[in-house]
């Protein structure tokens, strides 16, 4: 099989949304004057969730966003997905986003970017512009959040969890230099009893940030769970100042699809 028909193959696997056969109905087809409709049954659709880049003002810099997620197999081991993609944000809050395409880990095969976001606090807008597609074409949708002077994440707390499903422990990791950025380390840690999720064990997760307090973003993201496996996420090549202005243009021959309009129609 030529690369460009595996790499196609990946793509439908691993993009940010990742979708593992789900359950749905195929389109229909003619069978000697009858409608036959094929089903799939099985499967289940995962979003992966990165670092969250709040549109920060006076905060601009640009990095690389890298992603590693591993996850267990049934005999014990475990497979691995990575890719990298480069992120921005301006000191009007504007952020610039590349998605690219999960691919396995020392598996040979190289990612390729799929989505551009673009968003801007101010104008409200969210722009995703799809680079495999044919035609390619932007969606426009509405960005609900505003500009920030200042962004603190929510703390988490130590203590008993409600309904007796557990308890959690947040620790304070104190500060590191990361890519040269000084950074304040969190790590909470859930322990879920027997029964709460349908679990027959106890067990625990934690999730373990390295935050920016001047950036207002995570530098380093540690996710481990019992059914996600591990996600780590890293900022690397980070510079601070302006980016290039020419990353918060629309890329030439793309259509716009304005999404927002569409909202507005179906409920009305």
């Amino acid at each position: 099989m030529r690369r460009s028909a595996i790499l196609r193959r990946i793509a439908k696997l691993f993009f940010a949304m990742l979708s593992f056969a789900a359950a749905a109905q195929a389109p229909a087809h003619r069978d000697g004057g009858s409608t036959v409709m094929v089903t799939r049954d099985g499967g289940v659709n995962e979003i992966l969730q990165s670092i969250y880049i709040p549109p920060l003002l006076n905060a601009p810099f640009t990095a690389v966003l890298h992603t590693e997620w591993t996850r267990p197999l049934a005999n014990g081991g475990s497979f691995t997905l990575v890719n990298r993609r480069r992120v921005a944000r301006d000191s009007k809050g504007r952020i610039y986003e590349e998605r690219w395409l999960l691919v396995p880990k020392g598996g040979g095969l190289e990612s390729q970017m799929n989505v551009i976001q673009l968003a801007d606090p101010e104008a409200h807008t969210l722009y995703n512009c799809f680079t495999l597609q044919t035609p390619r074409r932007c969606t426009l949708q509405t960005f609900a959040e505003t500009p920030l002077t200042l962004y603190t994440p929510a703390a988490a707390t130590t203590g008993p969890m409600p309904g007796n499903q557990g308890s959690a422990t947040h620790e304070d990791l104190g500060m590191r230099a990361i890519d040269g950025i000084e950074a304040r380390g969190t790590r909470d840690t859930e322990y879920l009893n027997a029964g709460v999720m349908g679990n027959d064990e106890p067990f625990s997760s934690y999730r373990e940030f390295w935050q920016s307090p001047s950036l207002g973003v995570n530098l380093v993201s540690e996710v481990t769970g019992l059914t996600i496996g591990k996600q780590v996420f890293t900022m690397s090549h980070v510079r601070l100042g302006e980016p290039d202005p020419r990353l918060f243009e629309l890329p030439a021959k793309f259509a716009i699809v304005d999404q927002r309009k569409r909202v507005t129609a179906n409920t009305q």
